[in-house]
């Protein structure tokens, strides 16, 4: 659930320098000729295997790159990447805010577990883009109804992973908390947040995902901005390239949305290790 690089950063802290260098440096170098590699796919498949078809060549790495750096350069994508930034964020707020205590509950009693897990694993079953017609309906057209839909996917991660990280508390450190007579609010926050941060990152870099996969079919939602919006308008004007230079962004993005997570994560282990 952690990812392979949250696994073998920590695990390379008690190496030598150069040792950690030289794999670090290997493991970088594997990427991106992975990179390389799908490139390569994707050419072949485009300029090779689909040779003389008009719709293959405008979806080829050319003309889709080209079409990427003058849309950067040259067009109002950036605004709609911020909008989209912008609503990725607000949904995992709120995900956060609702979420992190209904963890903490429901890893803190097994009755409220036992009262709520069976509603939580329904509603967390349900796709969340099956609510958007009702979210629609309820809030209107605009980003009200995205928030809506961003949060109900965002939040079970978080609330399950943050319920685990209570129930693996050390309860040594609670019975220390109760003989130096420390009230709740003192326990939660110098023993439970601290030691449910670990699982509460770990539903973040989950939950992040799932926002950017749900985030671009709610963008389609009658929206005038987003990258959800900037792709329906590539296919409206049928700028194929322009489109495949739309997924290439979409994924770039994702991409790097998650690697921060997984930096945070990183981060915080360490520091617990130190």
């Amino acid at each position: 659930m952690t990812g392979g690089a949250a696994l073998t950063q920590p695990a390379a802290e008690g190496l030598p320098g150069r040792v950690a260098l030289v794999l670090h440096i290997r493991r970088v170098g594997l990427g991106v000729a992975g990179m390389l590699l799908g490139f390569a796919v994707w050419w072949v498949l485009t300029t090779v295997l689909l040779a003389g078809s008009p719709m293959a060549a405008a979806f080829a790495p050319g003309p889709a790159l080209r079409a990427l750096g003058e849309l950067l350069l040259g067009s109002d994508l950036p605004v709609h990447v911020a909008v989209s930034l912008r609503r990725v964020l607000v949904g995992l707020a709120c995900a956060l805010a609702i979420g992190v205590p209904l963890g903490l509950a429901l890893g803190a009693s097994r009755l409220v577990e036992a009262a709520a897990s069976p509603a939580f694993q329904f509603l967390r079953m349900t796709s969340p883009l099956s609510w958007m017609p009702i979210a629609v309906m309820l809030f209107g057209v605009g980003d009200a109804p995205i928030y809506f839909l961003l949060t109900f996917a965002a939040v079970w991660p978080i609330m399950l992973n943050t319920a685990a990280g209570v129930r693996q508390l050390d309860r040594a450190w609670l019975q220390l908390g109760r003989s130096l007579a420390a009230t709740r609010w003192e326990t939660l926050r110098h023993i439970i947040i601290p030691g449910v941060l670990r699982h509460v990152l770990t539903g973040v870099r989950l939950s992040i995902g799932i926002l950017w996969i749900v985030l671009v079919p709610c963008e389609m939602l009658g929206v005038s901005a987003g990258l959800g919006y900037f792709i329906l308008d590539t296919r409206d004007r049928l700028a194929y390239s322009e489109l495949m230079a739309m997924v290439l962004l979409v994924g770039f993005l994702g991409f790097l949305l998650d690697s921060l997570a997984q930096g945070a994560f990183w981060l915080q282990t360490r520091e617990k290790r130190n």
